[in-house]
């Protein structure tokens, strides 16, 4: 093996490393840091230690730094699959990047038009960040998607971004969309422009919170069921939960599998609709219009 190859494969161990050590960082802190309990325990996430701020101080949560961890892995990923990729010689790994790359190009150009089709990078990103983030808790970490301050946050960026393609058409424009069909309207308009990243947010945590707790509950549930009807084995095997084996795990693949990836999508698509959706692109033409006939006349 000469050693071009050999620095291949230890750029490729680094960036398995990137993906798998914040996990198991994570998981090792989750152990180290948790109190134990007995019986359901359902909470938020767990403060770590705060910041001292002359306003507020900054509170570091367990949703924060798993947000943290989720970053880097993602970096991990994406530096392992395009590692390589311009040798001229393809791999399985850039053809998948390859895949990704344009299916997420397809949905941005199906759902946002031509003139936002640099928004593939940013769809992926959000893709990306809400799913692994949702499938943390396949490894009994806290998803930081179950945070309503991490989701609030993705929000928040998105109507400043549904904003600034509005003020496109114009500051007026966009103040005259709050008095139409009629001015009477005008509060019902506001509200509902504060309400899409309001829903967009809680439609997100509300459902990945939800699956954890019916996860939990029914968990707990089979374990208090499986001690009532099996109690009459002899021994230890009447303290096993046997009805606690297979179906939490069933309960796992839907709730933190295929809803996690579900709800990662569904906020991609709001994104993407809300986005191009609120851009003014006949008063944008316009206004371009007059600023290069102003800009000719001088």
């Amino acid at each position: 093996m000469n050693r071009n190859k050999r620095l291949f494969k230890l750029v490729d161990i680094l960036y398995i490393s990137m993906i798998i050590l914040p996990i198991m960082i994570a998981m090792v802190i989750k152990i180290l840091t948790t109190p134990l309990s007995q019986g359901i325990s359902i909470s938020g996430a767990r403060i770590f230690f705060s910041i001292p701020f002359p306003v507020q101080d900054l509170i570091i949560t367990e949703a924060q730094l798993n947000s943290a961890f989720v970053l880097i892995s993602i970096l991990g990923v994406c530096l392992f699959l395009t590692h390589g990729i311009n040798s001229g010689n393809l791999t399985t790994r850039h053809h998948i990047a390859e895949w990704i790359v344009e299916k997420v190009q397809g949905l941005v150009d199906g759902n946002m038009g031509e003139f936002f089709k640099g928004y593939a990078p940013f769809v992926t990103a959000i893709l990306g960040l809400s799913g692994f983030s949702s499938l943390l808790s396949l490894c009994g970490l806290f998803p930081p998607t179950s945070d309503i301050n991490i989701v609030a946050g993705w929000a928040i960026l998105v109507f400043i971004l549904i904003t600034y393609y509005k003020l496109k058409g114009g500051f007026l424009n966009y103040l005259k969309g709050f008095t139409e069909p009629i001015f009477v309207m005008a509060p019902l308009n506001v509200l509902g422009e504060i309400a899409t990243p309001v829903s967009m947010a809680f439609r997100h945590y509300g459902n990945v919170l939800s699956g954890m707790v019916i996860a939990v509950l029914i968990s707990s549930a089979l374990q208090g069921l499986s001690s009532m009807v099996l109690s009459w084995l002899p021994g230890f095997l009447g303290e096993i939960p046997f009805l606690q084996i297979g179906i939490p795990a069933v309960l796992s693949v839907y709730f933190d599998v295929f809803s996690g990836c579900m709800q990662a999508y569904i906020f991609a698509m709001l994104t993407m609709l809300n986005i191009s959706g609120a851009f003014p692109q006949e008063e944008y033409e316009m206004r371009k219009k007059k600023k290069l006939l102003k800009i000719k006349n001088k």
